[in-house]
């Protein structure tokens, strides 16, 4: 089987090699987000959070326009989101709990990193109407990839099924 497949290769790029150069002409696709293995892109979108969803987060948590992006080293991931009703939303911008994002593809928990002088990488404080704020969390090992459904988790205000972008 695997003699078979390498035959066909060979065959192939014999073909496309005794090609003109005209006809070789290939479109490039530029790696997204400066990712060395990330050398195609994808023909297919992540489910979107649907308008359900969205409207129950926005009623019953104070929250949209929620997303969760990895970075350009993909080495920390940033939940972002716009308050739309302060008395809701207010675990989020509470100092004393603790955020975890889940990555259910391989169960891991990620935490928000503490640095020496400033403290947690998010905001804090009091929160306003139609503000947007963040909070980044550690993906050490890159175990949350782009396209991994994730669940933030403060306290007892949770967030699930957002698609990593």
């Amino acid at each position: 089987m695997r003699r078979a497949a390498t035959t066909v290769v060979w065959v192939c790029c014999a073909a496309w090699l005794a090609m003109p150069a005209s006809a070789q002409q290939t479109r490039q696709i530029p790696a997204q987000g400066g990712d060395a293995h990330a050398s195609h892109a994808s023909h297919y979108e992540p489910m979107k959070l649907p308008q359900h969803a969205r409207a129950f987060y926005q009623s019953v948590r104070g929250i949209d326009n929620m997303s969760v992006r990895r970075t350009a080293s993909g080495n920390l991931l940033r939940f972002s989101y716009r308050v739309t009703d302060p008395a809701l939303a207010k675990l989020l911008g509470d100092k004393s709990t603790t955020p975890y994002l889940y990555g259910e593809a391989k169960h891991v928990l990620l935490e928000v990193p503490v640095m020496d002088n400033i403290g947690q990488l998010r905001q804090t404080g009091t929160l306003e109407v139609g503000q947007e704020y963040w909070m980044v969390f550690s993906n050490k090992g890159n175990l949350v990839k782009a396209g991994d459904r994730v669940n933030v988790l403060i306290g007892s205000f949770h967030i699930d099924g957002l698609v990593v972008q």
